[in-house]
């Protein structure tokens, strides 16, 4: 989809259904069961610190940068990797950059709280419309996805410094994604079938698809589970153990196929440079092979274990909480406030309805619910950002400078 104008059935209905597209082709290495069978009993907390510290070192040093920023959220990864940038370079000037989402859980307080206790310079990004520039950030990424507030991140940091640092990878090579953990353990056994454990995947990832998600898509999308169910299917039949195959699902889903290409298509527009600590070559070649016990703890639900005790270590635990937050723009709020009008204005006269593939009833039956589920909204900015998609890329009557104020 990235390159060719022609469009790409199964690139549409993964984006609208997994909320990535395996047809692209990865930055980062994509990996088989083999590489996430464990067999490295124990962490070794320090050699993992040294790694990430070194690549810090040693890009900052190659790219002679006298100021860097880094994508600040609150949590495990921006925390550790903001210390460790100042443990190895305790000179160097640190932009720290978040995104106050209006309407929404504020993690600006935990943040700037951070950036001052390692001596960063804080700027808060205050958004309150936050689909008020999709267009342009689709004009650079390619594809359509809505879910882009790291175009914001970049779009500041880039007056700030010529390099941006972020935590990417924290949660995919140790094991943060705790709350579907805890979801899917309780929804499948040791001897559930491959199908089954695919299907409390997907149960897990509920806020990606509603429930009559086929019907979104006209003749011309060519929807199918059995398409879905077999992409899937070789995280979930393999000799792994459950978890580990969730490891093995979420490193080679929206990672590498939604998170990293879109961060890097930003990233090059901007004419910056993304330096991913904790997505080293040593962390991933070694850290998939970390038994799970070393990665997640299921009695507290805990996970990012290793990465928790350099923390722990240089006495910095206390700055981050045991809850992962994530992505949150509270999107139900976004949908009274602007989501809805924005919607109806360009999903009425659809492009991608008249074009054969979305339907159209699909769109009338929900979009004026009074009370439209989380599951309808983020399901209308998807079929939005397709929409806003073709007519940038394909009929090409939008440019990438209109905003949807």
């Amino acid at each position: 989809m990235e390159n060719n104008p022609v469009i790409n059935p199964s690139s549409i209905v993964n984006i609208l259904t997994l909320r990535y597209d395996p047809n692209l082709s990865p930055n980062l290495p994509i990996k088989t069961w083999n590489d996430f069978k464990p067999n490295i009993q124990s962490a070794d907390i320090n050699l993992i610190e040294k790694s990430i510290s070194n690549y810090i070192k040693q890009k900052i040093e190659i790219l002679d940068a006298k100021t860097v920023s880094i994508a600040l959220s609150g949590g495990v990864d921006s925390t550790l990797v903001l210390s460790l940038i100042r443990k190895v370079k305790p000179d160097l000037n640190i932009q720290a950059v978040s995104i106050k989402f209006a309407d929404s859980v504020d993690e600006t307080k935990d943040a700037s709280k951070i950036a001052e206790t390692f001596g960063a310079e804080h700027h808060i990004v205050h958004l309150e419309n936050y689909l008020t520039e999709l267009p342009h950030a689709i004009s650079m990424i390619k594809m359509p996805f809505w879910d882009l507030h790291w175009y914001y991140v970049v779009k500041k940091s880039q007056s700030l410094s010529k390099v941006l640092i972020s935590g990417d990878g924290g949660d995919e090579l140790f094991g943060g994604y705790t709350f579907r953990y805890e979801k899917f353990l309780s929804l499948t056994s040791e001897s559930s079938s491959p199908k089954e454990k695919i299907l409390a995947y997907l149960e897990c990832h509920e806020r990606d698809r509603v429930p009559d998600q086929e019907n979104i898509f006209n003749d011309k999308s060519d929807f199918s589970w059995d398409l879905i169910h077999n992409r899937l299917l070789p995280y979930f039949d393999n000799e792994l153990s459950r978890l580990e195959q969730v490891f093995l699902a979420d490193y080679n889903g929206k990672l590498l196929y939604n998170f990293n290409p879109i961060n890097v298509n930003i990233i090059k527009n901007f004419n910056m440079e993304l330096l991913t600590p904790i997505l080293n070559n040593e962390l991933l070649e070694s850290s998939p092979h970390l038994i799970q016990s070393e990665k997640y703890n299921p009695k507290n639900n805990l996970g990012k274990l290793p990465l928790r005790l350099i923390l722990k270590k240089n006495k910095h635990d206390h700055l981050v909480s045991s809850q992962k937050l994530g992505f949150n723009v509270n999107t139900i709020k976004l949908w009274k406030n602007y989501g809805k009008d924005i919607c109806k204005e360009f999903l009425t006269d659809a492009r991608i309805v008249k074009e054969g593939w979305i339907n159209n009833n699909w769109i009338k039956k929900y979009i004026d619910s009074p009370e439209l589920d989380v599951k309808y909204v983020n399901k209308f900015f998807g079929i939005l950002a397709f929409e806003i998609w073709y007519r940038l890329f394909i009929t090409k009557e939008m440019n990438s400078t209109s905003t949807l104020d």
